[in-house]
Parts: C-alpha cells; structure tokens; sequence
C-alpha cells in the first residue's frame, strides 16, 4: 500500500511547476488589469479635454435622444432581423448548390460550373451596396412583377451576394475532405448522393464552421443596408428620427443594438474556433 501511494505522489518539481504557471497567470491577470484601466483612463481624459466634447456629446451621446428614439429603432431592428432568417435559409440553399456543382465531376453539369464559376466571381467583386441597388431598382423597373416590397428586393440581394462568398467556403470544406472518405463510403455500398449528404457535407461543415459564423455575423451587419431601398428598419428608422432632431443619437442607438445582436456569435465563434484548435492540437478528431 505504501509503494502504491509513493507512485501517485507529485513531485517536488511538477508542484514547483504549478507554482510557477499558477504566479505567471495571477502576473498576467493583474497586468491585463492594470493596462486595461490606464488605457480607459487615458481616453476619458483625451475626451474630457477635448474643445469640442461638450457639443459631440450632446449630439451623439444624448441621453435624452436616446430613449425617445429606442422604441422606433427597436421596432425596425425586427424587420432586420426577419430579413436576416430568410436570408440565412436562402444563402445555406443557394451556396450549397452552388458548390456541390462547382466540386462535381460530371461532364453533364460542366455548363453549370462555368455558371457558378462566372457567378460567383462576380458576385465577390461587386459591393453588396451596388448589389442592393440594381436588385432593388432594376427588377421593378421591369414592370412585370408590380410593386415589390423593398425588404424582399433586399432580401434577394443579401442571397445573392453572400450566396457567392459562403459557396466558396463549402466549396472549400468538401475539397478538404479526404478522397479516402468517399472512397470509404462507396465501398461499404452508399450511393454518390448519399456519401456525399452523410460523409463529406458533415465533415467539410465541421471544418468550415468558423468562416461560416464569421461569414453569418458579417451578413448580420449588412442586411441593415436594405434602408437603403426605402424599407423602414432599424437604420432608415434611426435616419429618420435624426432628420426630424437633428440630433445624431439614433445612429448611436441602432449600433448597440447590431451590436449586442452580434455578440453571442462573435463569442460562440471565438468559443468554437478555440476548441477545434485544442482538439487539433491534442491529436484529436477533427
């Protein structure tokens, strides 16, 4: 019994070890700290000094604004976050066609892959504001659907835009999958379809999670430009009560507000994206 609890005993080394790792982190804690405060510090008193604070603040900064325009700019943010959800559904349909097209082989679908090709490296090169407006304007000015709500003419921007950039990560994240996958897959009898919806699309998902919520939190900030097309969010609301105060707090008010929308992905994303790196590092399955 002895023996059996000598072999378990740490040693003096590995708990001097811990000692040390344990005053390195409390030292690298306190330091962060310490900076994070001075760094606050230094720019409360840059702006306190600053000749024209007083004004900026009252025009940006307004308390008063801000509770009179929070409710307008709260209802809008719904309409953004609407557009968000069917956007999310349209772009995950629309890239993931586009790049299971772009990775076949078929000689059948070599037109479409010149198709999605030429799509997609349009569609990057263009800003998705001049995306807005010739989805947003041009399909009216045809004439042959009537009046079109300009958050649905926004929503189909959106699509098309991001479908571009979100198919090349797919796209990506399929040829990352190793071919001994696939070949694993058809030998034990799944079809072309089904190897590639219950091996490489899990797989290559996994791979590409983070540039996929990277790509997710981006497209959360840019449907805010459908205001743009006239439709009433949370942005054309903030333009709004600024143009009738002429005070500037609405802005202020709808950035917080994209903000804390943002947040929990930004934070899930860095979460995830840790924890694949940590399971990649300790040899794990990824």
């Amino acid at each position: 019994m002895q023996s059996q609890t000598s072999a378990h005993e740490v040693s003096q080394v590995e708990l001097d070890r811990r000692q040390y790792r344990l005053q390195q982190q409390i030292k690298s804690v306190i330091t962060s700290l310490v900076s994070t405060i001075v760094f606050v510090v230094v720019i409360a008193v840059g702006l306190h000094l600053s000749p024209g604070w007083p004004r900026v603040k009252e025009t940006f900064f307004s308390g008063e604004y801000f509770v009179k325009s929070f409710p307008d700019v709260l209802k809008g943010l719904w309409l953004n976050v609407q557009v968000l959800l069917v956007a999310l559904v349209g772009v995950a349909i629309l890239s993931t066609l586009i790049a299971l097209i772009r990775t076949s082989r078929s000689p059948i679908l070599f037109p479409l892959r010149i198709l999605a090709l030429i799509y997609t490296t349009v569609m990057r090169g263009v800003p998705i504001i001049v995306v807005l407006y010739l989805i947003g304007f041009g399909i009216p000015g045809l004439g042959l659907f009537g009046r079109i709500d300009p958050s649905i003419l926004g929503t189909i921007a959106v699509i098309m835009g991001y479908s571009a950039y979100v198919s090349e990560v797919l796209r990506a994240g399929f040829n990352d999958v190793h071919p001994s996958q696939r070949a694993s897959a058809r030998s034990l009898g799944l079809t072309a379809g089904q190897t590639t919806r219950l091996v490489v699309i899990p797989q290559a998902l996994r791979k590409v999670a983070p540039a996929l919520m990277n790509d997710f939190i981006s497209m959360q900030k840019d449907v805010g430009l459908i205001s743009v097309l006239g439709a009433v969010d949370a942005v054309r609301a903030a333009q709004i009560d600024v143009a009738s105060t002429y005070n500037f707090t609405p802005y202020v008010v709808a950035s917080l507000l994209f903000i804390l929308m943002s947040v929990p992905f930004i934070l899930l994303n860095d979460w995830y994206t840790a924890r694949l790196r940590k399971r990649e590092l300790s040899a794990g399955t990824v």
